[in-house]
């Protein structure tokens, strides 16, 4: 251990290798201000503060061409290195890299007051999508928005009965190490920030279980008369990829204020949609405690489905409403009367919470140890249409668990865990699956199966460990409908469109009402007793 420190010691002492990571540091400083993150006047003190993080005794005196590269990844990498070789990390793991390079761009950083003035500057003089194409840009030339790992992610279309549904393999967020792990179990909690949403987060120097926030950079705005903020989302899963959330650290509920805020953001961000994962466990997000949205610019599945049953109502004359051709129980509606339609929004949600339809397994309330337990909620998304109206889908959702699904009754069934078993919440329900990492090596081992260059045997069939045993019946399947002597190409497009199938039976699982004659039925009775009629 001593040796090790001091060659590490003598690393940092070492001449050459500080001018080497001053000149890296110089690089960086010139990226910094022709991608505008900083100003040339700016430079001193970025240049002071890195040569300071990194130990170095005296700035690069040397001329330094333009970086060749555009990846800002590329450029922090050999300061990473530095940073490792001299001690500087303690470990040269992922987790302690990435608390470190948000540190090196929190020095390039403008302050957050600068950000929002430019946003709004470029909003008021070009236009609110110039000024989100802006803000994009910086988030990812300051790292904050990982491109370099996003574009790990495995992505393709699945054509169904449903339009194409968008598939990924979630494979951006890195596998920590077991040194890694063990530090994560033995790390002292903290409650600052309460989450990874609050505000306290812009700045936050982050911790072994917390991420680093020196890079990111938020854009205030106002809903409904509230305090709220737009963010990107690290790990983007679509085209700009939006967070927005309250000032108030308090829990997610679904209420006409809800539907206020949507609407509300829609008329600020018209290029955007907007919506709200349930806020119910087993239906809601990974997020309950922070009430939030996701936006951006992007046309899902959903958005594309159309209008296959019409209804009307005396009370509502402005309005359109129908359901959507969709696994999941979808009611859209559109106006250009924007409080005719918040009205109707509320009287829905009311309504549905409280509304219990047995045939269908609908029950609104269970009593548990004497409490009642609210079962019913909706998934609210809200965007501008071709025809300039405001357009609101809501998703009818139930979370309620029973002896046969204890998982949730309305939630992918055990016999598609094989490949989905988390929440089915926004980004999902709109038709883009976020399916887990693991997928990528059970894929490849599955088309192996199917070109015959790998026995689906006992190895497989018997040893509960084995990473395709979950698969077993998936693979009896394929092989009776496929065979197993396909070529590789045949073999990636059997299972692209096999597991976009698996994605649409899940949404059918997470719809209450079912796309048969009785679910329908009891989808129209809703609405019947809402006073719409066909």
């Amino acid at each position: 251990m001593e040796e090790a420190i001091e060659r590490q010691a003598a690393a940092g002492r070492d001449p050459l290798a500080q001018a080497a990571a001053a000149q890296d540091i110089e690089k960086l400083i010139k990226f910094g201000i022709r991608r505008k993150l900083l100003s040339p006047i700016d430079s001193y003190a970025a240049r002071n503060a890195l040569l300071e993080l990194l130990r170095i005794d005296e700035p690069y005196t040397g001329e330094v061409e333009e970086p060749a590269s555009e990846s800002v990844v590329e450029l922090l990498e050999p300061l990473l290195d530095y940073a490792a070789v001299t001690g500087i990390l303690a470990d040269n793991n992922t987790t302690l890299r990435d608390l470190l390079d948000a540190k090196i761009m929190g020095c390039l950083m403008p302050r957050q007051s600068e950000v929002a003035n430019r946003f709004w500057s470029i909003s008021s003089q070009q236009g609110v999508e110039r000024a989100t194409d802006d803000f994009y840009q910086l988030c990812m030339d300051s790292n904050y928005i990982r491109m370099d790992r996003i574009a790990k992610n495995q992505y393709w279309l699945t054509p169904t009965e449903y339009g194409d549904l968008e598939i990924t393999v979630n494979l951006s967020k890195p596998e920590k190490d077991p040194k890694e792990i063990a530090l994560l179990k033995t790390a002292p909690q903290s409650n600052y920030p309460k989450c990874l949403l609050c505000i306290d987060n812009v700045g936050y120097a982050g911790r072994i279980n917390h991420p680093a926030r020196q890079n990111l950079r938020v854009i205030p705005l106002q809903l409904d008369g509230d305090a709220w903020y737009l963010q990107y989302s690290p790990y983007v899963y679509y085209n700009e990829h939006s967070i927005i959330f309250d000032q108030q650290h308090r829990p997610m509920k679904t209420s006409p204020h809800t539907f206020y805020r949507l609407l509300d953001f829609i008329d600020q961000f018209p290029h955007y949609f907007i919506g709200s994962n349930a806020d119910l466990p087993i239906v809601g997000g990974s997020i309950l405690n922070h009430d939030h949205f996701q936006g951006g610019k992007h046309k899902f599945a959903m958005e594309k489905a159309p209008v296959e049953h019409s209804f009307t109502s005396p009370e509502y004359p402005n309005v359109r409403l129908g359901i959507v051709k969709w696994p999941m129980s979808v009611i859209r509606m559109s106006s250009h009367n924007k409080m005719l339609l918040l009205k109707l929004a509320e009287t829905i949600l009311n309504t549905w919470k409280g509304y219990s339809d047995q045939g269908n397994e609908i029950i609104a309330y269970t009593e548990q140890a004497g409490v009642s337990i609210s079962h019913n909620t909706v998934t609210p998304i809200a965007r501008n249409n071709a025809s300039g109206e405001y357009e609101l889908d809501l998703v009818l959702r139930n979370n309620r668990t029973n002896e046969e699904h204890p998982d949730g009754i309305f939630h992918p069934h055990k016999e598609l865990h094989h490949v989905k078993k988390e929440n089915i919440g926004l980004i999902e329900v709109m038709g883009l699956a976020v399916l887990p990492g693991r997928l990528k090596e059970e894929l490849e081992l599955l088309s192996q199966i199917l070109t015959g260059n790998l026995l689906f045997d006992g190895k497989i069939i018997d040893q509960s460990d084995h990473p395709l045993y979950k698969h077993t019946a998936w693979i009896d399947e394929l092989i009776s409908a496929h065979g197993s002597n396909l070529t590789a190409e045949a073999a990636q497009k059997v299972l692209q469109s096999a597991v976009g199938h698996k994605f649409a039976d899940v949404l059918r699982d997470a719809g209450v009402y079912k796309r048969d004659e009785q679910g329908i039925s009891g989808f129209i009775a809703f609405l019947d007793s809402l006073g719409f009629r066909r």
